[in-house]
């Protein structure tokens, strides 16, 4: 299961790259942490660790916060995820099996093969691709109609 540092790192990254795409211009923490429902002291530090991972950069003064180091489809999420647990499979939850039980070896092998396809998957999905997705649910919610 991916943390609640991860998530909000991922959301406030979403809201970056929307703001970019509409009003061009850095985002404030406290901007952020307000819409997003995010600890602010919390997302301070998150912000800080990715910046220092080359993911976002940062202006000062009027006109500042942070925005994006790079293109949305250029950040893939699996970096993002990496960048603050360090190990995919600890970020996934995927449990390291005890190497010394014999019994455990088909299912440490099958462990393996999830890990690969997650990190394959989270690898190919950038912030461009969540907005893109994120849009077209937007648009279909719209489009909904009750009766």
């Amino acid at each position: 299961m991916v943390s609640q540092k991860s998530r909000y790192a991922l959301k406030a990254l979403l809201m970056l790259a929307d703001a970019e795409r509409h009003a061009g211009g850095p985002l404030l923490i406290s901007e952020m942490a307000k819409k997003g429902k995010m600890p602010r002291k919390f997302l301070e530090a998150i912000l800080l660790e990715l910046k220092n991972q080359g993911l976002l950069k940062s202006k000062k003064g009027k006109g500042g916060g942070y925005h994006l180091a790079k293109d949305p489809n250029a950040i893939p999420i699996g970096a993002v995820i990496r960048a603050l647990e360090g190990d995919l499979s600890q970020a996934l939850g995927i449990a390291s099996l005890d190497e010394d039980e014999e019994s455990m070896s088909g299912i440490r092998a099958l462990f393996a093969e999830v890990e690969q396809a997650a990190s394959k998957i989270l690898d190919q999905a950038t912030l461009g691709t969540a907005l893109r997705v994120q849009d077209e649910i937007q648009l279909l919610r719209q489009h909904m109609y009750y009766i």
